[in-house]
């Protein structure tokens, strides 16, 4: 028997948390949901919530600034899985000082889910959140508080659907726009594959106190090359436009700040390559694909394969 563990896992209702709750139910975890009041009557979040409860999940009421619910609801589990966003970041602060009040934790996994905040060279404004990031790492660390850093590089459903074009919902059949060079490899994981890892990861001593990071040979690929494969499925070679870095910097100073904030982020994987411009060493990390052989990651030509 697969060692099972208590899972609390925090902004479940959220792009990558519903992901984790379900692959945390299937693995035969007791898994445990914190949502806020508001959050049940929430019209699509409520069917989410439904959905987790079909699924076995136990839902608790709770707020990551009310203390004394998050206590409350820590002290019920051994593992604490964080998958908030957006201004939540900073705040998981709260989160730290609530497990360490509550003393049972044997892991905490803070929200990470991009790529490896500590070999990042990123412009403003992803400098500044990838920093944010960064400093709830060194707070789990000063605090001593048992972790693990899933470092799951970019998300497929984010990219692959539009073979990265902005400015569309659907993939190119004429025409497609590469930031930079094409060149840096880039690593794209299908969601449910980063949800399962997560939680393989959560009892798995070698990931005690490591950086995961997700780099599957079949997901770490060029631009070019996931353009090239993409000219293969729909049996076209397309014309395509490149984006200097000049033009990129340029358009994130000039985009407004939700947009910047994702243009920046893409500057840092697809011109800086870091996602991939270092190795993992064994001192801070490890690497997912060869940590779980048995998980059968959805490779880039296969996602693309299923929406040709």
């Amino acid at each position: 028997m697969a060692q099972k563990s208590k899972i609390l896992i925090i902004g479940g209702t959220g792009y990558i948390g519903k992901f984790i709750v379900e692959a945390s139910v299937k693995e035969g975890n007791p898994t445990f949901v914190l949502v806020r009041e508001g959050t049940t009557t929430h019209p699509e979040k409520s069917k989410l919530i439904d959905n987790f409860k079909t699924l076995d999940a136990t839902i608790l009421i709770g707020d990551i600034n009310d203390h004394e619910s998050l206590v409350k609801a820590i002290k019920q589990v051994d593992v604490v899985i964080s998958a908030v966003g957006g201004k939540l970041i900073a705040d998981q602060v709260k989160l730290i000082a609530a497990i360490k009040e509550a003393g049972n934790v044997k892991r905490f996994l803070p929200s990470e889910f991009g790529t490896d905040v500590d070999h990042v060279n990123a412009v403003e404004p992803a400098k500044s959140v990838f920093a944010g990031k960064a400093s709830i790492r060194r707070a789990i660390e000063t605090a001593n508080i048992p972790h693990t850093f899933v470092s799951c590089n970019g998300f497929a459903g984010y990219f692959l659907p539009t073979v990265g074009q902005m400015d569309t919902y659907t993939a190119p059949k004429e025409k497609i726009t590469i930031i930079g060079d094409g060149n840096p490899k880039v690593v794209f994981v299908k969601e449910e594959d980063i949800a399962l890892t997560t939680i393989k990861a959560v009892h798995d001593p070698r990931t005690l106190n490591k950086t995961l990071i997700l780099r599957p040979p079949g997901n770490t690929l060029s631009f070019n090359e996931i353009a090239s494969i993409w000219e293969s499925k729909i049996g076209k070679t397309l014309e395509k436009t490149y984006v200097k870095e000049e033009q990129c910097l340029k358009n994130i100073q000039e985009a407004p700040f939700g947009l910047s904030i994702v243009l920046s982020l893409m500057h840092s994987v697809l011109i800086n390559g870091d996602a991939t411009n270092f190795e993992i060493e064994p001192s801070f990390g490890v690497e997912a694909s060869e940590l779980y052989p048995e998980i059968k990651y959805t490779t880039v030509d296969e996602y693309l394969a299923h929406i040709a």
